[in-house]
C-alpha cells in the first residue's frame, strides 16, 4: 500500500469517527412547546394541538429529567437563578416564542345564581309608588351591589308586570307601579329598564327582561283609566271574578300584540333574556273556580272547523306563542335567551309519587313540550317545595325535569327563598344548591324568588357557602360565539410591580374579561367585569416571583375567546 493509499485511509476513519460522535451526543429540547400545570379548560382553543401526558413534564421548562445533567450550561434556569453569562433573549424572540406557548389553563367557577326583581304591587322595586326618579336609581343601585357583593351573577327584572311597563314603550302605558298612575311618565324624566341595563352590566350582572304575557290589569294595580290598555283592547281582554283583566290567548290579536311588546324590547334594549313566568291561562282561584270566559274565541274556533277538544285548543295558544316568540328573539338578536319559569309540577304523578297542582290541565301550559321541543335557552321550574316535602320531593321534581331536557337546555330551577316552608330557611336553600349542583353538574344554577328573601342571614349563608367564589354563568354551547379574535395584552413594567393593560377591537359583546396570574407554579384566576382594562400586579407573592399572565374575552354566551399571554422576565 503506498502513502497515498495510506492518507486515504486515515482521513475515511477519522471522517467516520467525527460522525459516530455527533451522532452520539445527547440532543436538548427547546421550548417551543411549553407547557404549564393547570386543569384543561375546554374552552381554550390553539391553532396547534397541546402535548398531552406522559411527554409533558411538569416543570416549567418542559425539558426531561435525563437531559438537564447534559444540559445545564446550555438552558438558562428561570427565576433568579439565571446564569449570568447568558445573553439576554431580545424582544423579537420573546414575542414569537409567547406565540408558540400552549397553556393549559385552570378552569373557572361557571353557575347560574340570579334574584328576581319584582314590581308588581312594589314587591321589591320600587319600593313604593310615586318615588323620585334619584329615589327609585338610589334603590336600584343598592341592590345591584349587593347581588354583585355576595357574587350573583345575574337579575330577572319585572319591566312589564301587567300589560303596562317600567320603559318608555310605544305599546303599552307607563306602569302605575312606577309612578302612581297608569300612563305617567316619571319626573324628571328617565327610563327605567335602560338604567338597570347599563347598571347591571356595569356590575358583570345580566339582566333578563320578565314580563306576563296575558295579564293585562293586576287587581293591586288601582282603577282602570283611560290609558290602560283594558280599554285600549277591550275585545281581546276579559275580566275575571277576583278583579284582574286578563288578554284571551286564542286572540290573534293578542298574541300579535304580545309579539310587539317582545319583539320591541328585544330590537331598542341591550339586554341579555327574555323571561316568562308561570301565568298563562289564569290560575282558577283567579275566576273562583270558574271556567275562563273565553266562549266567543271558543265558539268562533268550532265554526271554522276546529276539531281539538278545549283543553287541547287552549294548550295548542299558548304552545303557538311559546315557539313564535321563541324564533322571532333569534331571528332578530339570537344572543338573547329565552327563559321561561313554569309552575314545578307538569301534572300529578310526574314522576311518580308527585301530587298538586297539575298546570297542564289548569293554566294550560304544557311546559314540558317547549322543553322536549327546545323553545326555550334556559328553564327554571318553580320548585318551591322543601327537599323533604312528602309529595313534592324536590330532587325528584328537578331530575324529572332534567330527564325531559333532550335538548340539554339550560335546567336553574326556581327556589323560594321568600317563603321556602322550613325551620332554617338559609340551610334548606343551601342543600337546593348543593343537590342542584349534584344532579344538573353540566349547567348548574338557580334563581331566588325573590329579592325579598335576601336578607342578611341568606347572603351571609351563601357568601360563606355555595356563593363563595365569584362565578360565569355556564356557556349557551348551541348558540355560537360572538368574539372571533384574541385580546391584546401589555405589559409595563415597574420596579416591584407589572401595569397589565388590555384590548379588544370590539368589546360590546364582551361581558367579563379572565385574567390568569401564574406565580411559580400556582395559578391565579381574577373574573373582571367589562369595564376593567388595566391591573397592577405584584412581582412577588408569598414567596413566588410572577412568571406569567394570560388575557381571555367572555361572550356574553359564555364562551372564551381564544388567549394572548404575556411572559413576566
Amino acid at each position: 500500500m503506498n502513502i497515498r493509499h495510506h492518507k486515504s485511509l486515515i482521513l475515511t476513519i477519522l471522517i467516520l469517527g467525527i460522525l459516530h460522535a455527533c451522532t452520539t451526543q445527547p440532543r436538548t429540547r427547546t421550548t417551543d412547546h411549553r407547557t404549564s400545570q393547570g386543569v384543561r379548560n375546554p374552552d381554550t382553543r390553539t391553532s396547534e394541538p397541546v402535548r398531552t401526558p406522559p411527554q409533558v413534564d411538569e416543570a416549567k421548562e418542559s425539558v426531561r429529567e435525563s437531559d438537564k445533567e447534559d444540559t445545564k450550561d446550555s438552558q438558562p434556569k428561570r427565576g433568579n437563578s439565571t446564569r449570568m453569562d447568558h445573553k439576554p433573549v431580545s424582544q423579537k424572540t420573546k414575542e414569537k416564542e409567547e406565540e408558540r406557548i400552549k397553556i393549559a389553563l385552570p378552569e373557572v367557577n361557571r353557575e347560574f345564581r340570579a334574584a328576581w326583581i319584582a314590581s308588581v304591587a312594589n314587591i321589591n322595586w320600587p319600593s313604593k309608588r310615586g318615588l323620585s326618579t334619584e329615589q327609585q336609581k338610589a334603590e336600584a343601585i343598592r341592590i345591584l351591589d349587593q347581588l354583585k357583593e355576595n357574587n350573583f351573577n345575574a337579575v330577572i327584572f319585572q319591566a312589564r308586570p301587567s300589560a303596562d311597563a317600567l320603559y318608555d314603550s310605544p305599546y303599552e302605558p307607563w306602569s302605575i307601579f312606577l309612578t302612581g298612575e297608569t300612563g305617567k311618565a316619571p319626573s324628571p324624566y328617565y327610563d327605567p329598564l335602560e338604567f338597570w341595563i347599563e347598571e347591571a352590566h356595569k356590575r358583570g350582572l345580566e339582566l333578563h327582561v320578565w314580563l306576563n304575557p296575558y295579564r293585562a290589569h293586576h287587581s293591586n294595580g288601582g282603577k282602570v283609566n283611560g290609558a290602560s290598555m283594558v280599554n285600549k283592547m277591550s275585545s281581546e281582554i276579559v275580566r275575571l271574578k277576583n278583579g284582574m283583566y286578563w288578554f284571551d290567548p286564542a286572540k290573534k290579536e293578542t298574541q300579535d300584540h304580545v309579539s310587539n311588546v317582545v319583539s320591541d324590547i328585544v330590537k331598542r334594549y341591550d339586554i341579555d333574556g327574555i323571561h316568562f313566568d308561570d301565568y298563562f291561562y289564569p290560575y282558577a282561584s283567579y275566576n273562583n273556580g270558574a271556567d275562563f270566559p273565553d266562549s266567543d274565541s271558543w265558539n268562533a274556533y268550532q265554526r271554522n272547523g276546529g276539531n281539538l277538544s278545549k283543553a287541547d285548543w287552549r294548550r295548542e295558544n299558548v304552545n303557538n306563542i311559546i315557539e313564535r316568540i321563541y324564533n322571532e328573539i333569534k331571528k332578530e338578536k339570537y344572543w338573547v335567551k329565552f327563559g321561561i319559569s313554569p309552575f314545578g309540577i307538569w301534572k300529578s304523578g310526574y314522576p311518580n309519587g308527585v301530587s298538586g297542582l297539575s298546570q297542564y290541565d289548569e293554566l294550560y301550559a304544557d311546559a314540558k313540550l317547549w322543553l322536549n321541543k327546545g323553545w326555550i335557552d334556559y328553564f327554571t321550574p318553580q320548585l318551591y317545595w322543601p327537599v323533604d316535602a312528602p309529595r313534592q320531593n324536590f330532587a325528584d321534581l328537578l331530575q324529572w325535569w332534567e330527564s325531559e331536557n333532550t335538548h340539554s337546555r339550560h335546567l336553574w330551577p326556581g327556589l323560594n327563598t321568600v317563603e321556602i316552608k322550613a325551620a332554617d330557611k338559609p340551610t334548606e336553600i343551601v342543600r337546593q344548591i348543593e343537590i342542584t349542583r349534584r344532579l344538573v353538574p353540566k349547567s348548574a344554577g338557580v334563581a331566588h324568588w325573590s329579592y325579598a328573601g335576601l336578607n342578611s342571614n341568606m347572603l351571609n349563608q351563601l357568601k360563606s357557602g355555595p356563593y363563595k367564589e365569584k362565578a360565569l354563568i355556564p356557556k349557551t354551547h348551541w348558540l355560537k360565539p360572538l368574539i372571533s379574535e384574541r385580546p391584546l395584552l401589555t405589559l409595563l413594567d415597574e420596579q416591584n410591580n407589572v401595569r397589565v393593560n388590555w384590548s379588544l377591537k370590539k368589546q360590546d359583546n364582551v361581558s367579563h374579561w379572565l385574567l390568569y396570574k401564574r406565580y411559580g407554579e400556582t395559578w391565579e384566576t381574577e373574573i373582571l367585569e367589562p369595564n376593567t382594562t388595566i391591573q397592577t400586579l405584584q412581582k412577588h407573592k408569598d414567596g413566588k416571583k410572577l412568571d406569567m399572565i394570560v388575557i381571555q374575552a367572555v361572550d356574553r354566551l359564555g364562551h372564551q375567546s381564544d388567549y394572548d399571554v404575556k411572559i413576566v422576565s
